[in-house]
C-alpha cells in the first residue's frame, strides 16, 4: 500500500508539470478555489454488520485546482455516532477528522479538458489526514488517517460553478494499533453525499479557459511587418548618414570661407552686374528614391517663400542621377526627381503650375565632388536670362 501511495504522488507530480505545458489562459494565485459542504455515513469493514452499525457525519471542505486535472482539497468531518466502535463516552460530538488529500480529475486526464468541465466527471482523490476521538477513558484519541475515494460528480448551473457529487471512500486509521500501517480491520468504509461551489476567476468564468493563440499565418505575418519595419529603419538610417556628411561638407566650406582674407581693390576700372538666376537651394534624394523626404522639405519651402516673395519669377526644376547604374534608369529617375519636387510646390505650397517647369538631366558628377549629393534637384529663376 506505501508503494501505491509513493506511485500515486509521482503521477500527481508528473501531471501537474505536463498539464501546465496545454494552452490555457494564466490563472491568479486566487483563482480556481471552492468550498463545500457534505453528509456521510460510514462502518467499520471487517467485524461488524455494515447497514445495522451506520455511523452519520457532517463534513466541510476548501480546495484548489491546480490544473484541469490536479488539484488539492483540504476536508474535515464532525463524527455524531459511533456504532461498532464502543470506545467514545462524548455524548453528542463522537470526533473530528481533517485531511490533506490530492485530487485527480480522471475524466480530463484521459479525455483532455475541453474549455469547460463536463457535465459528468470521474475525480480520484487521496491523502493523510488527523482524527481526534473525544473519550475521557482512552489515554490514545489521536491518530494519523489516511483516506481513498472516488467523486462521481454533476456539474451544473449558468457557469457551471456548482457541483453535486456522491463520494465513495476508505478511510484507514494507520496508528490504532501501534503500527503505521494499511489494515482492513482498522477501516472504514464511507459514502458522502455532497455540494461544492466554484468561486469566479479572473478570466471571467468560474473555470479554466483555453488561451486563444494565434495561428502561424498570423506570425508569419507580424514577422514580416516587423522586418519591413526594421527595413525602412535601416533606410533612414542611411540618409541620416548622407545628411550628416552633407553638413560635414558645408561645416567645412564655411570654414574655409571664412578664412578667406577679403581683396582690396584700389583702383575699379570697370564694374560688370552678373545675374546669377541658379538658386541656391537643392533638394537631395536617396538613393534610387524619387520622392521628396521630410528633412528636404526646407528647401521646398525656401523656394516657395521666393517665389511668393517674386510673383513674375518662373523656376526651372532640373533632376539629376548619381552616374552608378544603367543610363535610362538614370534618366527617368532623374526626370522623376524633377516632377516629385513640381507636385510638392503645387500641392502643398500652392504654387501655379504655369511657373513650374522640369527637366531630367540624366546622370551626372559634376556637381559636387561626393558622389551622393549629385541626386539632387536644382532652380533656376529663367526670368533672370
Amino acid at each position: 500500500m506505501k508503494k501505491i501511495v509513493l506511485m500515486l504522488t509521482v503521477t500527481l507530480m508528473s501531471l501537474q508539470s505536463a498539464y501546465s505545458q496545454q494552452a490555457l489562459e494564466d490563472s491568479k494565485n486566487t483563482d480556481n478555489w471552492y468550498i463545500g459542504v457534505n453528509g456521510a455515513v460510514s462502518s467499520k469493514i471487517t467485524h461488524n454488520s455494515v447497514f445495522k452499525n451506520l455511523n452519520p457525519s457532517l463534513g466541510l471542505r476548501v480546495g484548489r485546482y491546480w490544473t484541469p486535472v490536479v488539484g488539492w482539497v483540504v476536508t474535515g468531518d464532525l463524527y455524531l455516532r459511533e456504532r461498532g466502535y464502543e470506545f467514545s463516552d462524548a455524548k453528542r460530538l463522537k470526533g473530528v477528522n481533517i485531511d490533506f488529500l490530492g485530487t485527480l480529475n480522471l475524466s480530463n486526464w484521459f479525455g483532455g479538458y475541453l474549455g469547460q468541465p463536463r457535465t459528468f466527471e470521474v475525480s480520484a482523490l487521496g491523502g493523510l489526514g488527523w482524527e481526534c476521538i473525544f473519550d475521557s477513558k482512552l489515554d490514545h484519541k489521536q491518530d494519523l488517517v489516511s483516506k481513498f475515494g472516488l467523486d462521481f460528480a454533476y456539474n451544473f448551473g449558468e457557469s457551471l460553478e456548482w457541483q453535486i457529487y456522491v463520494e465513495p471512500a476508505i478511510n484507514y486509521n494507520l496508528t490504532s494499533n501501534s503500527r503505521c500501517n494499511y489494515n482492513l480491520n482498522t477501516a472504514a468504509f464511507q459514502v458522502s453525499v455532497g455540494l461544492n461551489y466554484k468561486f469566479g476567476n479572473s478570466n471571467g468564468t468560474h473555470n479554466f479557459k483555453i488561451a486563444n493563440l494565434r495561428d502561424q499565418t498570423e506570425i508569419d505575418d507580424l514577422n514580416t511587418f516587423v522586418n519591413e519595419l526594421k527595413g525602412e529603419l535601416v533606410a533612414k538610417d542611411k540618409r541620416i548618414a548622407q545628411g550628416i556628411r552633407m553638413i560635414g561638407t558645408l561645416e567645412d566650406s564655411l570654414e574655409a570661407a571664412r578664412n578667406v582674407k577679403p581683396t582690396v581693390v584700389n583702383k575699379v576700372t570697370k564694374v560688370v552686374n552678373v545675374k546669377n538666376n541658379v538658386l541656391q537651394p537643392t533638394v537631395i534624394f536617396g538613393q534610387g528614391k524619387s520622392s521628396v523626404d521630410a528633412a528636404q522639405m526646407a528647401s521646398v519651402a525656401m523656394i516657395a517663400k521666393y517665389m511668393k516673395n517674386h510673383p513674375e519669377s518662373k523656376i526651372l526644376i532640373k533632376g539629376y542621377a548619381s552616374p552608378e547604374g544603367n543610363p535610362e534608369l538614370n534618366q527617368k529617375l532623374s526626370e522623376a526627381r524633377a516632377e516629385s519636387v513640381r507636385k510638392a510646390l503645387v500641392s502643398r505650397y500652392g504654387i501655379a503650375a504655369s511657373r513650374l517647369t522640369t527637366q531630367g538631366m540624366g546622370a551626372t558628377d559634376e556637381l559636387f565632388d561626393e558622389i551622393d549629393f549629385n541626386r539632387v534637384a536644382t532652380f533656376t529663376d529663367i526670368t533672370k536670362e
